[in-house]
């Protein structure tokens, strides 16, 4: 006589084998309010960024023979750039200007900046801040006017120096690179400043006070207490300003228009003189790219930072 199982109850709300979600049209109607920003971004940042690389791979041009008839020339705008000594020297550029005025100028003066609010009165902390992030609200273009005052061989910079009795010089003539880098620190320093003002007020008060008793005090507690507590916010800092300060443009033409000569022309102005200048947009455009590429590897390098502090 053969025996029949029991039927075994399956439990409320349980799930039939073989679905381990819900169905695709659910999710598709989940999708749908994601659709228009997914088709705007699809428009007016991937097809973009794909028509340039397609352009920088052509001899696309305002005029000529690369206006009326676009061909695909391959590497050859590449090739062209790296054989350039004026692109190297742009390059060159580029990365002292960076250097100077967002690794170490704004960064490092946004957290002395941010230090000082931190233990100062309510009176210094308003001042600091008012003066600080006033240069940062400034356009582009009346701070560049602003600074270019201050250099020039009869500005400001030049009548305090002959005050003390030391000789001036046209400052944005002898040393372009250094003037445009001194002004980007002045006017982006407002940033690095509000972000490690942020970082330093989640640090607890009371790691501090215990370090400071186990005799770290000082430089020793900044170094091995403060800074550590707030290295993701120092490498991620360090990331947004790097890449604001590749592309900074206006604040460089208005001063020197990447003069005298080449001496303080960045890629964005080597960019934009191949391309409008002399109306080369294909070659133009490879430049932006190996520009694109130059942040990309930045970000890399930072967020592979990111990544092992996490870790």
């Amino acid at each position: 006589m053969t025996t029949t199982a029991p039927a075994v109850p399956v439990p409320t709300g349980s799930k039939p084998a073989g679905r381990s979600g819900p169905p695709r049209g659910a999710k598709a109607v989940k999708m749908l309010p994601l659709a228009p920003a997914i088709g705007l971004m699809l428009v007016f940042l991937a097809g973009p960024i794909l028509y340039c690389v397609y352009a920088a791979f052509t001899n696309m041009a305002l005029t000529g023979t690369g206006a009326a008839n676009v061909e695909f020339i391959g590497l050859d705008n590449f090739r062209k750039a790296f054989g350039s000594s004026a692109f190297t020297n742009s390059i060159w550029l580029t990365l002292v200007f960076t250097l100077i005025s967002a690794i170490i100028g704004q960064n490092s003066l946004g957290l002395g900046l941010a230090l000082l609010m931190r233990r100062s009165t309510k009176y210094v902390r308003n001042f600091v801040g008012t003066a600080v992030i006033g240069a940062w609200v400034l356009p582009e273009v009346v701070a560049a006017y602003l600074l270019s005052a201050f250099f020039n061989e009869e500005g400001t910079l030049n009548v305090i120096l002959h005050k003390v009795g030391l000789p001036g010089q046209d400052w944005l003539y002898a040393a372009p690179i250094i003037a445009v880098s001194l002004a980007n620190i002045w006017r982006g320093t407002a940033f690095s400043m509000l972000v490690y003002s942020a970082a330093l007020s989640e640090v607890p008060k009371e790691i501090e006070e215990s370090a400071e008793m186990d005799g770290a005090a000082g430089v020793r507690r900044l170094v091995y207490v403060t800074l550590p507590m707030i290295s993701r916010a120092i490498m991620t800092n360090l990331m947004l300003i790097t890449l604001q300060t590749l592309s900074v443009f206006g604040l460089i033409f208005a001063m020197t228009r990447g003069g005298p000569g080449t001496k303080s022309q960045t890629l964005p102005l080597y960019m934009y003189e191949q391309a409008f200048s002399f109306s080369q947009i294909g070659y133009g455009t490879a430049i932006a790219l190996v520009m694109l590429a130059i942040g990309a590897v930045f970000s890399l390098i930072y967020l592979r930072g990111l990544n092992s502090e996490a870790a």
